[in-house]
């Protein structure tokens, strides 16, 4: 027969730390795997979320500058829009102000040439009553005119030049009256040496419209500044 080994089991306290040491390994194990596994989680989630955010603000931003750009495109077709219509209506303006200015520029030149020929006709009728007031007018131009001690020449026509010598014979004779059938009745010409003048009527009557007819333009002018646009 063999002989027999007596066999002898381990400690048990080995087998308890054997089993400890083991835990140990599997829980750190464990535990490093959680750490891993977590932080790529949070990277992704970290991701997404930035993914998510940037997204929002990139469309918020992008909504803001469209808004703004979209106002500004939109103001500027809308004056061009407006321009285009104002076009049409801003020359109807310009035509009813000239045509404004030419109706009353007309009404003007009327009233000018009615006071004219109303005035011409007291005139004619006045001289027909006193010729010699033809002699006042001759006096008032001598006056403005450079003394001389030449010869003074006035030329009337004659029909006015016979009714003034029967008239006042005294005042025709201190000038030199001399009939020029060229002259219309209420016409005279005044020479005195090199200086020729013309005293008649019309002449002073045409001087006197053309102040009327400055006066009336002024007026227009001040009115229509005045006047709402």
């Amino acid at each position: 027969m063999k002989p027999f080994r007596t066999y002898r089991f381990p400690p048990l306290s080995q087998f308890i730390a054997a089993g400890q040491r083991a835990s140990s390994e599997d829980t750190d194990g464990q535990w490093q795997a959680s750490v891993s596994e977590g932080f790529e989680q949070g990277q992704r989630d970290g991701y997404e979320v930035g993914l998510v955010r940037g997204q929002q603000d990139g469309y918020d931003s992008g909504r803001n500058d469209g808004v703004v750009q979209g106002r500004e495109e939109g103001r500027n077709e809308t004056l061009v829009a407006l321009d285009k219509l104002a076009r049409p209506v801003d020359a109807i303006l310009r035509d009813l102000k000239k045509v404004r200015a030419d109706y009353r520029a007309a009404q003007r030149k009327e009233v000018v040439d009615l006071v004219a020929k109303v005035a011409r006709q007291v005139i004619r009728a006045e001289l027909a009553l006193q010729p010699v007031q033809l002699l006042a007018l001759v006096d008032e131009t001598l006056a403005s005119m450079p003394p001389t001690r030449e010869e003074i020449d006035v030329y009337l026509n004659p029909e006015e030049l016979k009714r003034i010598s029967e008239l006042d014979p005294k005042r025709a004779k201190r000038w030199n009256l001399i009939a020029d059938a060229r002259l219309d009745a209420g016409e005279c010409r005044i020479k005195a040496g090199d200086n020729e003048v013309d005293a008649g009527c019309h002449q002073r009557l045409a001087a006197c419209m053309d102040q009327v007819s400055s006066h009336l333009a002024l007026a227009a002018e001040h009115a229509d500044q005045g006047a709402p646009a």
